[in-house]
């Protein structure tokens, strides 16, 4: 069974193999994550099945704005809509907590992904050429701003 809950210090290291495993270089480490979920500001929720971290992702509330970061699900579990499910909890949270407009960066070549963020009602409002290193790619820059919805 499925469970979505905060991120503790307990879930570090298996956050930051799930972290490697999806982003290898590029990949936060357990000190990045440690530090960040101490910060009053930052999220990160996970997806647990069997006691085991299968998903993760986090966000950085700035003033209103929220930066979705570190996006990931085990490789075995895609395509089962996980990331979704916590996206969806994400936001939740993040609107208690005041988040009235959300932001992030993806592969221009994550088509899933980027279909998944358009489901969500996230919109291209820019591209950072070659943002992205092994292999080199472009960052689509979304926004899914509360206006929007009105």
């Amino acid at each position: 069974m499925l469970e979505i809950r905060r991120m503790t210090k307990d879930d570090l290291a298996e956050a930051a193999e799930l972290e490697r495993e999806c982003f290898g270089d590029e990949a936060w480490s357990e000190k990045t994550f440690a530090e960040s979920i101490e910060l009053d500001y930052v999220i990160y929720l996970l997806a647990l099945e069997k006691d085991h971290v299968i998903g993760m992702a986090g966000i950085r509330n700035i003033c209103g704005d929220a930066d979705i970061t570190n996006v990931a699900v085990r490789s075995d579990f895609r395509r089962r809509g996980i990331a979704e499910k916590i996206l969806v909890e994400l936001m939740k949270c993040g609107e208690e907590a005041g988040v009235l407009n959300y932001t992030l960066e993806v592969r221009s070549k994550n088509l899933a992904a980027i279909k998944l963020y358009e489901k969500l009602g996230f919109r291209k409002e820019g591209i950072r050429k070659n943002f992205y290193e092994n292999p080199l790619d472009d960052a689509l820059i979304l926004w899914k701003r509360k206006e929007d919805e009105c």
